[in-house]
């Protein structure tokens, strides 16, 4: 009985699927708190971005409650809001630190004011108090920094490299299949956008359990493959979708697979990775995915999707994924090579 498919180190989206458990050094998140922040659920984010403005508000606007309460503006305030001759007769003669505080309310309104530079008019400081100025000018430099770290979170996390890599493609199967009388493993991949990947780069990796000659289990193994593209190196120019592969040559860890066993290979999981640059932010970006044992149809090629059609190349994202069966030998990349040298 063929044993239960092991889960994908990497998704088909492009997500790792590792969780992390029993971090005991937790404070080295808060050593980079601007990562931190950036790498938040978007709720988490802007609850933050709500609380640190409203709480700087509060805690200046009871700066100035206490400032104006220690000055004796409330007081002042009060007597002439009761009494209204008073207040047209001998107004003039107290300064207060803050002009129109009466209360909390208004502190709170004014530390507002001060933060977000609106300044509707009715409330002021004066040259009364040093204190005063010494607390606008703080708030002023504090409000600066607050803007600064929570609109530069709120920029990074609106144009996050992930979301380019969103309309970067790959074919749902790979195949295997003959390709200049060698035995190639290969996918297709796309991008969706008219904008460029500058300096594209792609390269594959097999992940799989492997134990040592001493013993040692390795149960996600990374082992690089050798990839050829049509304009050769590790480098594409990714303007229309290509097509990838790789040469199963005694080099490679598909040598000794066959459409017989190709199956049985529960362990077995063939990682793509493409980097490249994004031309109109200069982000770099990265889209991943990966291929199990059951997702390679063996004997088979992807269709042609590039056709010229008045005077300029179209392609046919329809059949991006589309493969036909092509002849192709039922055995080992190993097998292959053997009978070609008896030959």
């Amino acid at each position: 009985r063929a044993r239960e498919r092991r889960a994908r180190f990497v998704g088909k989206n492009g997500a790792c699927n590792v969780a992390h458990k029993n971090i005991r050094e937790q404070g080295r998140f808060l050593q980079d708190v601007f990562t931190t922040l950036v790498d938040l659920k978007w709720p988490h984010t802007l609850l933050i971005f709500t609380m640190s403005f409203l709480c700087s508000w509060l805690l200046f606007g009871m700066v100035w409650w206490l400032i104006a309460f220690a000055h004796g503006d409330l007081d002042h305030s009060t007597r002439l809001q009761r009494d209204p001759a008073e207040a047209a007769g001998s107004g003039a003669g107290f300064v207060p630190c803050v002009t129109s505080i009466h209360s909390f309310t208004s502190a709170f309104l004014f530390s507002i004011e001060v933060q977000v530079t609106i300044g509707f008019g009715g409330r002021m400081v004066t040259e009364e108090c040093p204190a005063a100025i010494l607390v606008l000018i703080v708030q002023n430099i504090v409000g600066l920094v607050i803007n600064a770290i929570m609109l530069g979170c709120i920029f990074m996390k609106t144009s996050q490299a992930h979301r380019r890599a969103e309309t970067l493609i790959f074919s749902k199967h790979a195949v295997i299949a003959l390709r200049e009388g060698r035995l190639c493993f290969m996918l297709r991949v796309g991008d969706l956008r008219k904008s460029m990947i500058i300096s594209a780069t792609i390269r594959m990796q097999v992940v799989k359990k492997t134990a040592s000659l001493e013993g040692e289990v390795v149960p996600l193994n990374q082992i690089d493959i050798q990839m050829e593209n049509p304009v050769g190196g590790n480098s594409i120019f990714l303007v229309s979708p290509l097509i990838i592969y790789h040469v199963i040559d005694k080099n490679s860890p598909l040598y000794d697979i066959s459409p017989m066993n190709l199956h049985h290979h529960e362990d077995l999981e063939i990682i793509v990775i493409l980097e490249g640059v994004v031309e109109t932010t200069g982000i770099t970006t990265q889209a991943r995915t990966s291929y199990l044992a059951d997702e390679i149809l063996w004997g088979q090629r992807f269709v042609p999707i590039v056709a010229e059609e008045d005077g300029r190349y179209s392609v046919d994202y329809s059949k991006f994924g589309n493969t036909v069966k092509v002849p192709t030998p039922s055995c080992t990349a190993r097998q292959l090579e053997e009978d070609k040298s008896i030959m």
